[in-house]
């Protein structure tokens, strides 16, 4: 294999793996020896005449060594150090201080600058020699430990972005779980359509009001509010435990049909505790279960399946009630119009404190305007439910393969 010519290939790898050596001295006769010195020996030497030049080789060509000259014109070598080294860009590269200063002030100051060697001139050409070899096995080191931690925090960065992804196919699973268990009661009632949908931005409205308020502030956090958005419609899905000649009777029903009826509450709240026990006793159907369980306490204690009374309803509970009844009223059923939302509003306003727990009513009013607006938006019109479109929808994502997922 014949040697390559300057400007060849191989000649520039070459070129390119000499350690680079710059020379900062103000005195040109001094960085001349300095290139004779080092020049024959294989290194790439470079030279700046001043501490503003010296830092802008640094910046534009970062050397392996900097032999550094302490008194120089304008910006000093002490300067000059303390720059390069309090760079996150440069602090690794090694500072060897070359100097006819003899006091040992100047060697103290230099070091506290960050100065990695001091030698005084004139310099012995040997141990010269040896510090720069020492210098660039040491510049050798933090080069392979920064290789490292840039690899490392790419490794950490494609986790982190897997981490993503995953979690993020989590959620949308845990939502087709929660739309899917809500579906399986609506589609036993058809008469319901878009109610699921404007039950949980009803209750939605009341918390993101609630959160407004000190009070509610440490409770009604975003976590608290993405958990009741997604859990709400699970409030009925007992019903799907309730014989059809009840749940599809047209008209009213009869003392014992209610009493029935009211069953849904602990069907629901029993069968969600059963799949969150399963699920470790903390997961996201937690909330869905005491929705389910308390929807239909009231905050008097008349309410049922189990009579709680004021705070002990779970504020997720006090919330869907409101939202529940309001959609209620203003819904047409089989045995009865809808109701205005002044009406409505009446009828609420007459439970303050009875059937319904105050803060909840004074977020309602609060948020009137939104109430009729999702009223209005989401009305039962015949069309597919907005529940089962996000079912759908989710139901073929949270089936789409991971971002890393082999194909097949």
């Amino acid at each position: 294999m014949g040697r390559g010519r300057p400007g060849d290939s191989g000649m520039d790898e070459v070129t390119k793996s000499r350690p680079h050596i710059l020379v900062v001295d103000d005195l040109r006769e001094n960085t001349a020896i300095l290139q004779r010195f080092l020049g024959p020996k294989g290194y790439k030497v470079t030279t700046a005449f001043s501490g503003e030049e010296a830092l802008e080789k640094v910046e534009n060509d970062p050397p392996d060594v900097i032999l550094l000259d302490l008194v120089m014109p304008g910006m000093d070598g002490f300067t000059v150090c303390q720059r390069v080294k309090h760079d996150a860009r440069t602090r690794h590269i090694p500072v060897v201080v070359l100097t006819g200063m003899s006091e040992p002030e100047a060697n103290v100051k230099a070091l506290e600058m960050g100065a990695d060697d001091f030698m005084a001139k004139p310099f012995d050409s040997t141990v010269l020699d040896a510090r720069i070899r020492n210098s660039l096995r040491s510049k050798a080191l933090q080069d392979r430990v920064l290789e490292y931690q840039r690899e490392l925090e790419a490794a950490n960065e494609s986790l982190e972005q897997r981490i993503r992804d995953r979690t993020a196919q989590l959620a949308r699973t845990q939502q087709v779980t929660v739309f899917s268990l809500a579906k399986l009661a609506e589609s036993r009632d058809t008469e319901t359509g878009e109610h699921l949908d404007r039950m949980r931005r009803y209750a939605t409205e009341i918390a993101v009001e609630l959160a407004n308020s000190p009070r509610f502030a440490n409770v009604v956090t975003k976590s608290f509010v993405d958990a009741l958005f997604e859990s709400s419609p699970l409030h009925d899905i007992g019903k799907v435990g309730i014989p059809d000649q009840i749940l599809l009777k047209p008209g009213k029903l009869t003392r014992e049909e209610f009493d029935v009826m009211k069953t849904h509450t602990q069907i629901g709240g029993d069968t969600l505790k059963a799949a969150d026990l399963e699920a470790g006793g903390d997961s996201f159907l937690g909330m869905g279960r005491d929705i389910a369980y308390t929807h239909h306490e009231k905050w008097d204690g008349t309410g049922y399946p189990m009579g709680l009374r004021g705070l002990d309803i779970p504020l997720a509970g006090r919330i869907c009630a409101l939202g529940d009844v309001y959609d209620a009223l203003t819904s047409k059923r089989p045995y009865k119009e809808a109701f205005s939302h002044e009406k409505s509003k009446e009828i609420i306003l007459a439970g303050r404190g009875a059937h319904f727990d105050p803060d909840i009513v004074d977020a309602f009013l609060a948020r009137e305007r939104q109430f009729t607006e999702i009223s209005r938006s989401y009305h039962d019109d015949g069309r597919p439910s907005k529940i089962q479109e996000i079912v759908e929808h989710l139901t073929k994502a949270a089936q789409a393969p991971p971002p890393d997922a082999p194909s097949s």
